[in-house]
């Protein structure tokens, strides 16, 4: 007997989403749909999903805990026949199913989108990989420093004597889970109209190729990027740059428009500055903007970030903080929105969350289910017996 679904409060709910991915990118797009209301059944071999081992605590990591809350566990081993026909089964009854192996994984095990529409037509697929289904990189393995080398994206990314940066944000990876995530909403919306189910492809290397549109912008324009240190947005304006204070914590100075601006050089009593800016001629990079920019940076050198802020922010003049992760997650801006919180855990200190960008204006949110250890299976209310 088929039981009735679960209705929990959220966008999507009634919606049943089947999960194989792993580590990052997979999870943290089922997680969005979790968040927003789907059943997300995520499915493991024995050993589980390898972001359960990537630190502490052993066999349910915080980064695996960070991208797969409100999910149902359930173990499968997908090279065995009872393990295929019991995936097909769920598919049968399933919405969608998220998948994340390197392509072709999905056909050689029985499992691939011609079985998966025979066992029901109006499946959503969605197939995440690094540089997509088809194509000459299609069966190259890769991380999120490859997918942003290839797009485009570390070659601008520098320190101004030339030396590359990295970033510790997993960028390709948190777009291309943003990627999956609306494109199976917008898939689950075109089976429900059209009564067929859609395979999606989504490349990490292609999420990150359409993430900089003024890069493009520039190439339409037949302009290479500018060197670290030479653009208007990469370092190369006073208005729109990182400051030092007195106490070695940073200010971030957004001041873009001439307004803006103007607010900022008169809380800093540098009001003989009011037209150094580079929509008054000001060009980004260049020696007149380097020495402007040196002014400022000599006067935020003279107070702490905090006498900045008290003087600052009343102005409006878009000047924030630069924070650290724990800063954020505890300043008043996330808090009191509801945007970062805490917790109380099964085990250990209470845990920080972070809420989904996606929020009903009216309605709080908070984490009601944390990830599960391997070994706990909980199979979804849509199947008996599951």
């Amino acid at each position: 007997m088929t039981l009735p679904r679960i209705q929990p409060q959220g966008l999507l709910s009634g919606l049943r989403i089947l999960d194989l991915t792993r580590l990052l990118p997979g999870p943290a797009a089922t997680q969005q749909l979790a968040d927003l209301g789907a059943e997300v059944l995520k499915i493991e071999e024995s050993h589980g999903d390898p972001a359960r081992h990537m630190g502490p605590p052993a066999g349910n990591s915080f980064a695996f805990q960070a991208v797969n809350r409100h999910k149902r566990f359930a173990t499968l081993d997908l090279k065995q026949e009872e393990g295929r026909q019991r995936l097909l089964a769920l598919a049968a009854e399933a919405d969608a199913l998220v998948e994340s192996f390197r392509p072709g994984t999905m056909a050689r095990l029985g499992l691939g989108w011609d079985a998966l529409q025979a066992a029901n037509p109006r499946l959503v697929l969605c197939s995440i990989s690094g540089y997509g289904q088809h194509g000459p990189y299609a069966q190259y393995a890769g991380h999120d420093i490859n997918y942003l080398a290839m797009a485009g994206m570390l070659h601008p990314v520098t320190h101004s004597n030339g030396m590359a940066v990295l970033s510790s944000l997993p960028l390709s990876d948190v777009l291309g889970a943003q990627a999956a995530a609306t494109g199976i909403v917008a898939a689950l919306l075109h089976a429900r109209l059209h009564g067929a189910g859609v395979h999606l492809d989504v490349a990490l290397v292609d999420a990150a190729l359409g993430a900089n549109p003024l890069a493009l912008a520039a190439a339409n324009a037949g302009r290479e990027a500018e060197p670290a240190g030479q653009g208007l947005l990469n370092g190369g304006a006073p208005c729109y740059n990182l400051y030092r204070c007195a106490d070695d914590l940073y200010l971030a100075v957004g001041a873009l428009e001439i307004k803006f601006w103007s607010k900022l050089v008169e809380g800093l009593e540098l009001s003989e500055l009011a037209d150094r800016h580079w929509s008054r001629g000001l060009a980004p990079g260049s020696p007149a903007s380097q020495e402007v920019r040196a002014v400022l940076a000599a006067r935020f050198a003279t107070a702490p970030r905090g006498e900045w802020l008290a003087k600052l922010e009343p102005l409006d003049c878009c000047v924030t903080p630069v924070l650290g992760l724990d800063e954020a997650l505890e300043h008043p801006l996330f808090r009191l929105r509801g945007a970062a919180g805490a917790a109380p855990a099964s085990k250990g200190s209470p845990r920080l969350w972070v809420a989904p960008a996606q929020r009903l204006a009216d309605k709080a949110f908070a984490p009601q289910r944390e990830a599960q250890a391997t070994g706990h299976d909980d199979p979804p209310a849509w199947q008996d017996g599951a």
